[in-house]
């Protein structure tokens, strides 16, 4: 065998070496090991590289301990899983070396102070006051010569629009809308208005027309500025008197648009019958509203991930009063959990579920996990998951792990699940992240009114 031959023999063999190695299982985990962690300051974790090989650690041990050393190079046997426990918020590197000299894993490790927040399961009353009126639709009117148009359509509002501002002075509500085209005089001058639309202010000017039927000026549009319903708290955050709940943003039922928040309130609610969920009708929860003179909260903000405000306390009807931890969206794992939530009247019970797909995401995204319901009781009262249930905290091994957010209809079920990060982040209790997307709600909304 000449000195070719051999080369290309050897060039074979490494591949083949290389090709078993990366296929092994070790070496699978090896690499899984990702290169930022995020630590909570209190909360042990462990790293498992399932490499048998002796290695040297580095880290700044006022912010991370290994294996409870509080050197700043520790001896460590890779088999073995590290144990990390968090010092004190801040930010450090943890370096990996063999023999101390060969870098193998450099990882970045922030650690952010300890945060436990009370799950919530309640089910809650919600009614939202949007920051304006919203045009829901366009309807025709009749002049006295017949025509029939609509002055709002042929301004350019659309359905989704947001008015804000008539001839200079601000609307909320409905009536004031009203109020305005009554007190407009000069009924041949256009009305001045101000709307938003994609979160931009727009201006365009509106004739109304005289109603030759019901004898009165009319703008031609449809319009709501409310909306009501109810809903699963997910957590309060006794430090911050923060909550969040619903697991989802609440969109306006005939424009699909989400509502921007004028003010708001939350409620307590009693559920009083369940309609079960079946094969291609998803099932929904029943319930009133209780003693609307006590406001558990306001309403702040209304997003993809649900709506959020101040509490002054947790509701007393809890499973638990106790804070839990909270697990990043990394931490989540494929296995057993449970979910909190109210079948019957205001009492929280727990639920066993399963988590059977986790999403890695790097930014806010509203389906983080799927979970499938396996608590025979549960399946037997509900049929699975139904609307009303959106928000219901979800735990996994000790810790709130995310929020119910969707049914599958063709399987009840099973749905979909938020990581509880992103919500904290939208209720101001940790760092927030902008979040893009929205889905559907379900709050109920009032008939729109005519002017």
């Amino acid at each position: 065998m000449n000195s070719s031959q051999r080369k290309r023999w050897f060039g074979l063999l490494l591949v083949l070496i290389i090709c078993l190695i990366s296929s092994s299982s070790t070496f699978q985990q090896f690499v899984s090991i990702p290169n930022e962690l995020r630590l909570f300051t209190g909360q042990l974790k462990h790293l498992q590289y399932g490499v048998p090989v002796q290695a040297e650690a580095t880290v700044n041990p006022q912010v991370l301990k290994i294996n409870g050393s509080t050197a700043q190079t520790v001896s460590v046997n890779l088999k073995n899983p590290l144990a990390l426990q968090p010092s004190q918020s801040g930010h450090t590197k943890l370096q990996m070396k063999l023999f101390g000299k060969i870098p193998i894993k450099t990882i970045d490790v922030n650690v952010i102070p300890d945060l436990k927040v009370i799950p919530g399961g309640q089910t809650i009353g919600v009614k939202v006051k949007s920051a304006g009126v919203l045009v829901v639709g366009h309807h025709q009117v009749a002049d006295g010569t017949g025509t029939k148009l609509s002055p709002g359509e042929q301004a350019g509002l659309k359905l989704g629009d947001l008015i804000t501002n008539i001839n200079g002075s601000k609307v909320t509500e409905v009536q004031q809308v009203a109020d305005l085209l009554r007190k407009h005089t000069d009924k041949k001058k256009p009305l001045q208005i101000k709307y938003k639309r994609n979160g931009l202010i727009k201006e365009t000017v509106l004739a109304p027309t005289f109603d030759s039927f019901d004898k009165s000026w009319r703008l031609g549009l449809y319009i709501r500025d409310t909306a009501a319903g109810v809903g699963t708290l997910t957590f309060y955050d006794p430090a911050k008197g923060r909550y969040g709940a619903l697991g989802h943003v609440i969109t306006d039922m005939d424009t699909q648009t989400p509502v921007e928040v004028g003010e708001g309130k939350v409620l307590q609610s009693n559920v009083t019958s369940i309609n079960k969920s079946q094969t291609g009708e998803p099932g929904e929860k029943r319930a009133q509203f209780v003693k609307e003179d006590q406001v558990l909260g306001n309403v702040e903000r209304n997003t993809a991930f649900g709506i959020f405000g101040k509490m002054h306390s947790a509701p007393k009807e809890g499973y638990s009063l106790q804070p839990v931890p909270v697990a990043f969206s990394e931490d989540v794992r494929t296995g057993p959990a449970e979910i909190w939530t109210v079948v019957n009247g205001q009492k929280v019970e727990r639920f066993h579920i399963e988590v059977t797909h986790v999403t890695k995401q790097n930014a806010p995204a509203t389906k983080g996990m799927v979970i499938k319901i396996t608590d025979k009781r549960l399946l037997e009262k509900t049929g699975g998951i139904v609307q009303g249930m959106s928000g219901s905290p979800i735990l996994q091994n000790g810790k709130l792990i995310g929020a119910v957010t969707h049914v599958f209809v063709n399987d009840p079920s099973s749905g979909y699940g938020c990581f509880i990060e992103w919500m904290l982040q939208d209720a101001d209790v940790i760092k927030a992240t902008p979040s893009q997307s929205f889905i559907t709600d379900e709050i109920n909304h009032p008939l729109p009114i005519a002017v």
